[in-house]
């Protein structure tokens, strides 16, 4: 059986395998050659004037100095991990070896395309603002706002595929191991990223937003407003660098997944098939970014829309051609091993990337629907501003629970239909889908990092007071087409989430009847004795507590934003009571002062999430059983899926129809309709930017946990004595850890609740 050959390491490249993955790299490396003509490209584009650049540099200052304190936050943590892994069970010293490096692979990959989203993004946003005072300024702001975007695409799926073959070239055999810690690396860092990020870009927004907008009708981008810096600061390192890290993981556990399951099913062809995938997907990026150019009178949601669905065409074609020149027409040319398997391996191969590419299409039309200004739902809950801040939250929500239906359903549809057409390969087809969906990643990390530059840009631009009302009005707009394209990519990153999730609870499986089938006498009793938990009362409780775990992780994360955003609300406050001449704008803001408290808040309120995501899954596996630990991650996928959605939608619905407002509709700025839609925003915002998007990457970090423990849950499971009591010693420890970090973080109270006076103190 196909287990069985991967089990015995019996897998071996050709001498034309090793020239399809060199090929492979050597495509990786043209896509950071091509991120790197169209980072000249961007930084070639004009600075606008002497104002503009100081607050730019201002930005640029507080996002680097912000990352090099998370960066040093998370090298400890990482060294805590590296060792750990190091210390989990493997088939030999090497892959032991190679799986805690390529762990911190990962984790640096993940940390350096984080870093340069925010590094390009904080060089962008001046260029963009400076393009729209230009002639033929809408043109050009959206080219090099959308041309950012695409360096930081060309250099996730660069970095990506270099390191998937690298592992490949070099371990072929134990690669699918061994490439559990690259994974791991990635998705553990990115979530850190998100979470951190996202609070800092939240807390910023929302105390500005309290203060300034509602407490002192000043404009969003207002100099006067001390967090202003700090909410620009905010959209970098929350929004891109959070952002570009949790795609890079996407895309990097995808391959993992892929890889896994291909060379179960496939042999070598199997771990070589899902690198050619992403290597066409290079293609169409690059394609994808130099057509992406608006027409005359054409919105940029279109002209965004139409470059992603020629790209995704194209993709589809390459692939289909790839699959039928390189996969064979039958199950028996892989060997006798594989014979008892149906269909035809490229038929299957083919529908499923397209299964994938259409799956993302489809995300792209849903949340566009329900977050785009110029549809219904958004409209009607600019409507319901008219009768207060009440209406616009309900109706917020119920945008966010619909479409959350709708995008569940198609990922699931997704899902089945893989599974079904794969047959004896099922799950490879599901992985086979995620790897069509990351075709489009280039083009959807383009989509990403244009919203926030256009945010910022505008910030600049309002800030600066040195642009038109035509180039505001150019601003606004490309601001309000970035809130859509950054729901699009939430909504894509939580498929991937998915499908990459379902692919690794194959692993998840794959591993524990290896380990069992390794113990050799007895393991027909313990298969079975598998097999029943499945079906018994642990597993739902297993499946409660991965829903459960979920709900407490994004209630952190919105709580972590409420007090930080506390904090920031009252030194705002302080600043416009205490300093004279800020209202009059004859005295600058003490900016730095904000910039501070959001960056000390987010990075201590790291640690309980990212260890709820590590140990959670740990307590459960060696504390109830391997079926238990099945149904946590059933739980957390599908209650992850559904959160997920119906946060980022909700909130960028709320964002959106605020912009419908501030264009003139319902009474305008300030007016009473405009107050409701910006506390609907306000709600929204931890919503959209760090709870929903966080969920993706915690989706996969638990997965990835439970793949790396399973053999060691079923070897202190099966082996009785000694071995309980270290299981039970392990459950008890990692459940500790994760009650004393909640406690922890609930002692640090809310400051919400403190007098002004405690504030200024």
């Amino acid at each position: 059986m196909s287990r069985q050959f991967l089990a015995e390491g019996g897998i071996t490249l050709s001498g034309g395998g090793y020239t399809i993955v060199g090929v492979v790299a050597v495509v990786a490396l043209v896509a950071l050659a091509i991120g790197y003509v169209l980072l000249k490209e961007v930084l070639a584009a004009g600075q606008g004037t002497a104002k503009m650049q100081d607050i730019a540099k201002a930005v640029q200052e507080g996002a680097a100095a912000y990352l090099k304190r998370q960066r040093n936050t998370l090298a400890i943590f990482g060294v805590i991990v590296f060792l750990l892994l190091f210390a989990l069970p493997a088939d030999d010293w090497s892959e032991r070896i190679g799986r805690s490096i390529f762990f911190l692979v990962g984790a640096a990959f993940s940390f350096t395309i984080g870093y340069l989203g925010m590094w390009l993004a904080t060089q962008a946003n001046l260029r963009v603002a400076a393009a729209s005072r230009e002639e033929g300024g809408r043109e050009k702001a959206m080219r090099v706002a959308f041309r950012t975007g695409g360096v930081v695409g060309m250099i996730t799926v660069g970095l990506g595929l270099l390191g998937a073959a690298i592992v490949v070239l070099v371990y072929t055999g134990q690669a699918p191991k061994v490439l559990e810690g690259f994974g791991f690396g990635a998705a553990l860092i990115a979530m850190f990223m998100r979470v951190g990020g996202g609070i800092f870009t939240k807390a910023a927004d929302v105390g500005a937003d309290l203060v300034g907008k509602v407490e002192q009708g000043i404009p969003e981008d207002d100099p006067r407003n001390a967090a202003t810096i700090a909410d620009n600061v905010g959209d970098n390192v929350g929004d891109c660098a959070g952002m570009a890290a949790d795609l890079f993981e996407s895309y990097a556990v995808m391959l993992v997944a892929a890889l896994i399951l291909g060379s179960s099913a496939f042999g070598a062809s199997g771990l070589i098939f899902p690198l050619i995938v992403p290597a066409i997907g290079v293609i169409t990026a690059v394609i994808g970014v130099y057509i992406t150019k608006a027409r005359a009178g054409e919105g940029g949601l279109v002209t965004i829309n139409r470059s992603f669905y020629i790209s995704a065409v194209i993709s589809a074609v390459l692939s289909a051609i790839a699959a039928f020149v390189y996969l064979p027409n039958s199950f028996a040319e892989f060997g006798e091993g594989y014979a008892h398997n149906t269909g035809n391996p490229a038929v299957i191969a083919t529908v499923s990337v397209i299964i994938g590419i259409v799956l993302a299409a489809l995300i792209l039309r849903i949340t566009g629907y329900y977050t785009g200004t110029e549809h219904k739902p958004v409209q009607d809950v600019g409507k319901t501003s008219e009768t207060g801040a009440a209406t616009v939250i309900l109706s917020g929500i119920s945008v966010g629970f619909e479409s959350a239906v709708y995008t569940a359903l198609v990922i699931g549809a997704a899902v089945f239909g893989a599974y079904l057409l794969g047959g004896g390969v099922a799950l490879f087809a599901v992985a086979l889908a995620g790897t069509g969906l990351l075709t489009t990643v280039g083009v959807i990390v383009a989509m990403d990092t244009f919203g926030p530059v256009s945010d910022n840009a505008q910030g600049i631009a309002e800030m600066s007071g040195d642009v038109d009302e035509k180039a505001a009005q150019i601003l606004t707009e490309l601001d309000a087409v970035g809130n859509t394209t950054k729901a699009i990519t939430k909504g894509i990153a939580i498929a991937t989430a998915v499908l990459a999730a379902t692919a690794l609870f194959g692993s998840y499986s794959d591993a524990i009847a290896k380990t069992v089938a390794e113990r050799g006498e007895g393991a027909v009793t313990a298969v079975s004795s598998f097999v029943n938990q499945v079906v018994s009362p642990n597993t739902l409780v297993g499946v409660i507590v991965g829903a459960a775990v979920v709900f407490l992780f994004s209630g952190l994360a919105v709580n972590a934003v409420s007090r930080a955003a506390g904090a920031v609300v009252y030194e705002v406050r302080r600043q416009f009571r205490d300093i004279p001449g800020i209202m009059e704008g004859t005295t600058r803001p003490e900016y730095g002062k904000v910039v501070d408290i959001v960056t000390r808040d987010s990075l201590r309120e790291l640690a309980t999430p990212g260890l709820l995501a590590v140990f959670a899954p740990i307590a459960v596996g060696f504390g109830l059983g391997t079926g238990a630990l099945a149904g946590y991650l059933a739980g957390a996928i599908a209650t992850g899926t559904l959160m997920a959605i119906f946060l980022a939608n909700s909130g960028g619905a709320w964002d959106n129809a605020k912009k419908l407002v501030e264009d003139g509709n319902h009474g305008g700025k300030g007016s009473d309709a405009h107050e409701a839609t910006i506390i609907g925003d306000t709600v929204g915002d931890p919503f959209k930017d760090t709870a929903g998007p966080a969920i993706n990457p915690l989706i996969k970090v638990m997965n990835l946990v439970s793949v790396l423990i399973a053999p060691a849950v079923v070897t202190l499971t099966l082996g009785g004595g000694a071995d309980t009591t270290w299981r039970i010693v392990i459950a008890v420890v990692a459940v500790a850890v994760i009650v004393a970090a909640i406690v922890v973080s609930k002692r640090r109270g809310s400051v919400m609740s403190e007098t002004p006076a405690a504030a200024k103190a």
